[in-house]
């Protein structure tokens, strides 16, 4: 059986940077369709 492993591995980072990727289009589709920024939107500033 394989051990599970943690920290810095391929596939972790590989999931890591598919769901960076899907955060940043969901922030210009959000600023897209209502015109305000990520920050703006969710009261912040």
């Amino acid at each position: 059986m394989e051990d599970k492993k943690f920290g810095f591995t391929v596939s972790a980072e590989n999931l890591n940077g598919r769901l960076a990727m899907i955060g940043f289009v969901a922030a210009i589709a959000l600023e897209l369709t209502t015109g305000q920024g990520v920050l703006h939107f969710f009261g912040l500033l």
